[in-house]
């Protein structure tokens, strides 16, 4: 395994620049997960570390080897597709052993390392298959099979789930996760599903841009998000952001209602400014009901979602939508007015985005 040190690396392609500058470092040993929405420049990011791209300006370190134009052959790196990438006319043995031929290994140690690994990932029953002859999952558990038998010093992954079925990529999630542990490898994953970000990565770096918005260990991100992007973009359902303005120690709703900033609220927010106008953000799960002379606003339910145990209340504070969460199976009635008190919220400078603290 090793460490990645990414320096100040910029992809152009032609005029158009996809890249601006990408400062990043992953520890050896550490699950890197590169999440973003599409076109955002990661999966360019993931093929500039693995040599399949050439940087437009910037260094690659592997540990302290300087590998920004080495080839990929040459950059002991394994990489998994979302499409599989499996030989057809080969069985799962053969496709899982190729790489280490093509090393000249010897046929005993190859053997022992293709049992090993097949054994690992509960395929050791498909070893005489074809791909054709394989579910979807089955496929990609021989593409990284194919990916650990080589014990590369860095293990790629580029959106390896997407074809994959909503009950299925929940296993192999806990598949690939299971592996990189066990073997004590450096991983970089890339997927534009912030639910595989956050349950796989020891460290993770959120892209929009051509940017690094903000990086670091998923719940610290997710608990403390650099930027308003950041914030609707990690969390199920977004984060609400209701526009308010600084007054007379409160933030007070364009709509209606306020949250005063009180207690450990003025502590956290003692930079604000009397008549700043900000975004309050406020996740679904982080409201609750109240009677009226408690409430910091009053809702208006238009949609509910049932969901079993809890519900998704999708609502109108003035102008703006919201959505609550609530336990139990049935909501408000459409139309419904509901109190509601904001127990945990974010404020966002409403000209640059940036955070100005949560409580």
């Amino acid at each position: 395994m090793t460490s990645v040190h990414i320096k100040a690396v910029e992809k152009r392609f032609g005029e158009t620049a996809v890249l601006h500058g990408i400062d990043a470092e992953i520890p050896q040993g550490a699950f890197a997960v590169l999440v973003g929405p599409s076109g955002c420049g990661k999966s360019t990011l993931l093929r500039l570390i693995a040599g399949l791209e050439q940087v437009s300006a910037g260094r690659i370190f592997f540990g302290e080897k300087d590998v920004t134009e080495l080839p990929p052959r040459e950059r002991d790196i394994a990489m998994v597709f979302q499409s599989y990438a499996l030989y057809p006319h080969m069985t799962v043995r053969e496709n899982m052993a190729f790489g280490l031929k093509l090393r000249k290994t010897d046929q005993a140690t190859i053997d022992s390392r293709v049992d090993e690994v097949a054994g690992t990932l509960d395929i050791e029953h498909l070893l005489d298959r074809y791909p054709r002859q394989l579910s979807g999952g089955q496929r990609q558990r021989v593409a990284m099979g194919r990916a650990i038998v080589r014990r590369p010093a860095l293990f790629m992954f580029d959106e390896p789930l997407s074809n994959l079925d909503p009950a299925l990529r929940t296993q192999v999630r806990v598949d690939i996760r299971k592996l990189h542990d066990a073997h004590d490898s450096t991983s970089v994953y890339v997927t534009h599903d912030q639910v595989e970000a956050m349950t796989l990565a020891d460290i993770l770096f959120v892209l929009e841009g051509g940017h690094v918005q903000q990086s670091g260990p998923p719940l610290e991100i997710y608990e403390r998000p650099a930027n308003r992007f950041v914030a609707e973009f990690l969390g199920s359902p977004a984060m609400n952001m209701l526009p308010a303005t600084v007054r007379e120690g409160s933030l007070r709703f364009d709509a209606s209602g306020a949250v005063p900033l009180e207690g450990p609220h003025a502590e956290a927010f003692g930079g604000l400014e009397e008549g700043q106008a900000v975004y309050v953000g406020v996740r679904a799960q982080d409201v609750t009901r109240c009677r009226d002379s408690d409430a910091h606003l009053t809702a208006t339910a238009r949609f509910v979602e049932t969901l079993g145990s809890h519900v998704h209340v999708h609502c109108t504070v003035g102008e703006a939508s919201f959505i609550a969460a609530f336990d139990g199976s049935r909501g408000p009635d459409e139309g419904e007015g509901i109190p509601l008190r904001i127990e945990r919220f974010h404020v966002f400078d409403a000209d640059s985005g940036n955070s100005l603290r949560s409580a």
